[in-house]
């Protein structure tokens, strides 16, 4: 199962003392975790069934601020409950928090009832429902990069993010001599996770100053997608309780590398065989997994906004840095979007190479599902395969160079709002909107400092 404690063990521990604390979390719509920690009586006798959270927490902004234009909630609404519900199947420990478990909860409607149609879980959720009437089940890793420094949350805070200084000083990409220095972090995130029931393969130095990757098991996508926001909150905790902080931003220094978080995924059957596998093929790719990949590279804009969400998502994209600029697939080749990984393997899958280390999970591999599955439905024809530097390729498919550029690709998408419903993508565009139109009214310090005195 997806966690690593059943509610019997959860009891026994709490009858016995070891745990006193239970977080309810939901997954916000910016993959953070919203919630409470329950004294664990409470939670085995009550609220194991049902808690309740404010409805704008899935209808707001980073700095938790009361957007309008929302049609879910609003002051006109009165900002009521939403009832979260604990889906025990997510409990597990929590080995970096003294006498702590924390289990992951759906969020429906206080009302009616219904599933919230526009919380994150939800969205993928229904995407899975489509594969299943496919017969068809998901296989899922999303890769994690994120920045180490030396100082704590609170040092960097106070001192207005300036006068960073990473955990190391040179790219660190592979390097074990560097990352040795680290491990003291390093090996807590890893053996946290795994306590937390989440089967870490490795951590390893990326291709920056102070950047690291950590990669996890294949599970389905709905495991996957819980996975990855655990991980980044456990990576976060520890980080604090070691006197360090760390960073998800997909490019938090102009002059260092983005941090990606890319998607790998295939299809099987119900009996856990590939769907993507042909031994005939060329590259041993199926054609569903044809029909698939053409699916996301025709709707590769539509979805973008899931892959990259802020205005500081689109400054990772630049040539030469590993980070792609062009949509377009190719084999075993880091400078394309879509990369073909084990060719020629019952292993070959796609891994999406567009989206940040900032995305929310489930979003972005609903939406690449919802691509891939308008793919297979319509039969779509693959574009031949690329060759060579897709960075400097002419006539191919570029990403959507900003926020706005994404924003007006998902409201004119028909085939998400096929694929998710019109009341989820009005939902998300309007999250789109209001990041630009905040960012559109703050001054800078690329302003201050290029203006102050010589405008």
């Amino acid at each position: 199962m997806p966690g690593n404690l059943s509610f019997e063990q959860l009891k026994k521990h709490v009858d016995e003392g070891s745990i006193d604390t239970v977080v309810a979390a939901l997954p916000d719509m910016q993959g953070r975790l919203m919630g409470k920690r329950f004294q664990a009586q409470y939670f085995v006798s009550t609220a194991w069934q049902e808690t309740h959270s404010c409805n704008y927490l899935l209808a707001t902004d980073m700095e938790m601020e009361t957007v309008e234009g929302y049609a879910s909630t609003s002051w006109a609404a009165g900002y009521g409950d939403y009832s979260m519900i604990p889906d025990l199947d997510t409990l597990r420990w929590i080995p970096w928090m003294e006498g702590a478990a924390l289990v992951l909860c759906d969020v429906i409607d206080h009302n009616d009832h219904a599933p919230v149609a526009h919380s994150p879980r939800e969205v993928l959720k229904k995407q899975l429902a489509r594969l299943d009437g496919m017969g068809l089940t998901s296989a899922v890793a999303t890769e994690l990069e994120f920045f180490v420094f030396r100082e704590d949350f609170e040092t960097l805070r106070d001192q207005a993010y300036r006068d960073m200084t990473t955990i190391s000083a040179y790219n660190e990409d592979y390097h074990i001599f560097q990352t040795a220095k680290e491990e003291g972090l390093m090996r807590q995130i890893r053996n946290g996770l795994q306590g937390a029931g989440i089967d870490v393969e490795n951590t390893k130095g990326e291709a920056s100053a102070g950047q690291a990757e950590i990669n996890v098991c294949y599970s389905n996508a709905l495991e996957m997608a819980d996975n990855h926001v655990v991980m980044k909150n456990a990576i976060k905790e520890i980080a604090l309780l070691n006197g360090r902080a760390v960073t998800f931003m997909a490019k938090w220094d102009t002059d260092a590398a983005g941090s990606s978080s890319h998607v790998h995924q295939s299809l099987r059957k119900a009996d856990g065989s590939p769907v993507f596998f042909d031994p005939a093929d060329q590259f041993g790719m199926s054609q569903t997994m044809k029909h698939y990949l053409a699916g996301l590279l025709t709707y590769a804009d539509d979805i973008t906004f899931f892959l990259a969400p802020y205005v500081n998502s689109y400054k990772r994209f630049a040539d030469a840095t590993f980070a792609p600029t062009r949509a377009v697939w190719s084999i075993d080749n880091r400078t394309a979007g879509y990369r073909i990984v084990g060719p020629g393997t019952e292993s070959v899958r796609i891994e999406c190479r567009v989206g940040g280390s900032d995305l929310n999970p489930y979003l972005a591999i609903a939406s690449q599902l919802a691509a891939g599955i308008r793919g297979i439905e319509d039969k779509l024809e693959l574009e031949e395969v690329f060759t060579g530097n897709a960075y400097q390729a002419d006539d191919v498919r570029d990403i959507p160079g900003n926020l706005r550029a994404a924003t007006q690709a998902l409201r004119d998408s028909s085939m998400l709002r096929d694929a998710m419903g019109e009341g989820v993508i009005d939902h998300y565009v309007r999250c789109a909107e209001w990041e630009q139109e905040d960012f559109d009214r703050k001054v800078t310090d690329y302003e201050r400092n290029r203006c102050f005195e010589r405008a």
